[in-house]
């Protein structure tokens, strides 16, 4: 559940700096001053689309496949749990190239990239440990489930 929050603050994120790019806010708010310079860069637009927009495509999938895995009978489906890792782990390799790229290529960093990353970095730990909290596949409710009786045991006392 506390990733799906993540991904929503994500969504408001990125659709916060689409917004920007977009032409629908005049500048960002930024502490630093170097936003701007960041998102008027020519690496901030992708195969035509807005880093950022991509940035909401992401954090809105991963948000839907995380409520996903809330659902009654979904809560212990680890091929979600999977999906879910591998999203947010091709998003941290894409979030560390893009924070490459800020410190070597353009020398600015955007604030709100670099909170971008560190949501993303957030999710993949969430996911990492969502996996290991769910059993493998075919495996009963518990240790033992199906063991049968303890050799030795006995039935009465």
């Amino acid at each position: 559940m506390v990733l799906v929050l993540v991904a929503l603050v994500g969504v408001f994120l990125s659709s916060y700096l689409a917004l920007y790019k977009l032409g629908y806010i005049g500048h960002l708010a930024c502490a630093a001053g170097t936003c701007e310079r960041v998102q008027s860069s020519r690496w901030s637009i992708l195969f035509g689309v807005p880093v950022a927009a991509w940035g909401v495509a992401f954090y809105v999938t991963t948000l839907i496949i995380a409520v996903a895995g809330t659902l009654p009978g979904r809560t212990a489906a680890r091929p979600i749990a999977w999906a879910l890792l591998a999203l947010t782990g091709w998003g941290l390799v894409f979030s560390a190239y893009l924070t490459a790229l800020e410190l070597f290529v353009i020398h600015a960093i955007c604030e709100y990239c670099v909170s971008s990353a560190v949501l993303v970095l957030v999710m993949f730990c969430l996911a990492l440990a969502d996996l290991r909290d769910r059993p493998p596949a075919g495996a009963d409710e518990g240790p033992g489930a199906d063991d049968g009786p303890i050799p030795g045991a006995s039935a009465t006392r």
